[in-house]
């Protein structure tokens, strides 16, 4: 099935089991045809059917409840219940019932793309032994959540960048739209109920953000509360893409909530399900950190170790699975990753290239007709 078609499936899937915002789903199509990690970001979609046949020697590996759309981009910081700056991953909008190696050969195959757009500087396989390496160590080690306090000042350092200046950031929340027209009431009482107190007068905005996600409602609660600036998101929660592409049982649950409860992490006290929705606190240090904020000097293939430790520290999550992934990794190739990884390199750049090449030639505008 070419990337056409299985987009057009996919959305037309995606119509029938939430609300669509049909401008939203016009700039991840644009986004899909910027570059090729835009496309991955996009698509996990067609990631599910294809990985299996690309990379099917990997996917007779031990299941975990996985993260599913996995890359570079989706780790970020919150505040846990004690006020500390923690990083992790950031997003499980596609936790699903999959092999471990699904996680890590899309994390690997983002770095690869990450590498090829200059946005990493690291050697390929350089980069993918260190992912590996982190994701072993943390195996062993029983896991361990990044707490930024004490420990890990090169990751406060990166993470704590100029780009998420308090400033910055509510000049651009300032900036979100107010919503026109009748917004869902369940979404009204769910934003209204995350406040920290009841009756505070807040603005109502539209949120654009992350690229898998775009089509989907998001909701965003402004408000003044005690002299500062605060707000709530609520975004469509959705089941994973893995149902619609039959990647394995055809499991309706929404796991969401589990990975945030069962990972060896710090949970964020502020996100959780509510309904068909999953709320969240927005502010400056509680977002997804993106390659480019990050700062020019930093030591890429520790941060590449870590993002491997924090895939393990969700996969430990399946606590009976834990020694059986152990064996396997053992038995296998040392550059299985790098070569898994390069392979949908491969793939991915091909629809990419596709989508580019359908994509550039609807955006041209029509040939004047010729008069009489």
């Amino acid at each position: 099935m070419k990337i056409r078609k299985a987009t057009a499936r996919y959305e037309k899937w995606l119509a029938k089991r939430c609300a669509i915002v049909a401008a939203d789903l016009l700039r991840k199509h644009t986004a899909m045809a910027s570059d090729p990690f835009s496309f991955l970001r996009a698509t996990f979609y067609r990631w599910v059917q294809r990985w299996p046949e690309v990379c099917s020697t990997v996917t007779g590996a031990p299941a975990v409840l996985a993260v599913g759309d996995l890359h570079v981009e989706n780790f970020g910081t919150w505040r846990d219940l004690e006020g500390r700056l923690i990083w992790g991953i950031n997003d499980f909008d596609e936790a699903y019932p999959m092999p471990y190696t699904n996680d890590l050969v899309r994390l690997a195959t983002s770095a690869l793309l990450a590498i090829g757009e200059n946005h990493l500087r690291l050697d390929e396989e350089d980069a993918c032994a260190a992912i590996l390496k982190g994701y072993v160590d943390a195996l062993a080690a029983g896991g361990r959540p990044f707490v930024l306090s004490e420990e890990f000042g090169w990751l406060r350092t990166m993470a704590l960048s100029e780009l998420r200046d308090p400033v910055r950031f509510w000049q651009k929340m300032d900036a979100l739209p107010t919503v026109r027209g009748n917004v869902p009431r369940s979404v009204q009482k769910i934003l209204e109920r995350a406040l920290p107190e009841r009756g505070l007068r807040c603005r109502l905005a539209r949120r654009i953000a992350g690229l898998g996600s775009l089509g989907r409602q998001r909701f965003v609660a402004l408000a003044e509360w005690r002299g500062a600036r605060i707000a709530r998101e609520a975004k469509a929660e959705l089941v994973s893409a893995c149902v619609w592409a039959g990647g394995g049982p055809r499991l309706r649950r929404v796991y969401y909530q589990e990975l945030l409860d069962e990972a060896v992490r710090c949970p964020d006290p502020f996100v959780y399900l509510r309904g068909r929705w999953i709320v969240r606190r927005l502010a400056p240090d509680c977002s997804r950190i993106e390659l480019t904020s990050l700062p020019k000097e930093r030591d890429e293939s520790r941060l590449l170790h870590a993002m491997g430790w924090e895939t393990a520290n969700v996969h430990l999550a399946s606590k009976p699975a834990a020694k059986a992934i152990a064996r396997d990794v053992r038995k296998r190739r040392a550059d299985w990753l790098h070569a898994a990884g390069a392979q949908m390199v491969h793939d991915v750049t091909a629809d990419f290239r596709e989508w580019k090449r359908v994509w550039s030639r609807r955006a041209q505008p029509a040939a004047p007709r010729r008069a009489g």
